[in-house]
């Protein structure tokens, strides 16, 4: 399996015969989705020996499918004085109850206003896992969904 960003090449082996191009793609790169695959696919990013295809192009064994994948551009998240409601804290984690209608990470359509946005303003010096998109947040929570998140606040030097 192939990583998401950067160049790629590959035949199309006898079992996958028949697929959509765009699931074979996913299925050959590690961490990109279908409709990931299909976007860039559309875009010209990917083709099957060196010619643009469509998404649902039923590929043929020994097919070379080709393409590079871009690394995705760096979201800017700036803290902004957005009113959490703290259940816990203390110098390791910050524990919030998460409102519903409130996007936890920055994404496209949602720069501003997230609850990552809230947090890096509560803890400048957060430290977490994934930088400042991601700082120690990892939930399943979406945006109409109300819920608790434990926020880590990173390593400390003792």
């Amino acid at each position: 399996m192939m990583h998401l960003h950067g160049p790629f090449s590959f035949s199309v082996l006898i079992e996958h015969a028949g697929e959509r191009l765009d699931n074979v793609v996913a299925l050959q790169v590690a961490g990109c989705s279908r409709s990931m695959a299909a976007k860039f696919i559309r875009e010209g990013q990917i083709q099957v020996l060196d010619e643009i295809k469509k998404p649902g192009y039923r590929v043929k064994a020994g097919d070379i499918i080709s393409g590079c994948i871009p690394a995705p551009e760096p979201i800017a998240c700036e803290p902004e004085a957005i009113t959490l409601c703290i259940l816990h804290e203390d110098e390791d984690i910050v524990v919030i109850s998460k409102p519903a209608g409130m996007v936890v990470h920055p994404a496209p359509g949602h720069f501003s206003g997230t609850l990552v946005n809230a947090i890096l303003y509560h803890c400048p010096k957060l430290e977490g896992i994934g930088g400042k998109i991601r700082p120690g947040i990892v939930h399943r929570l979406d945006k109409d969904t109300s819920g608790i998140l434990v926020i880590w606040r990173g390593f400390r030097e003792e």
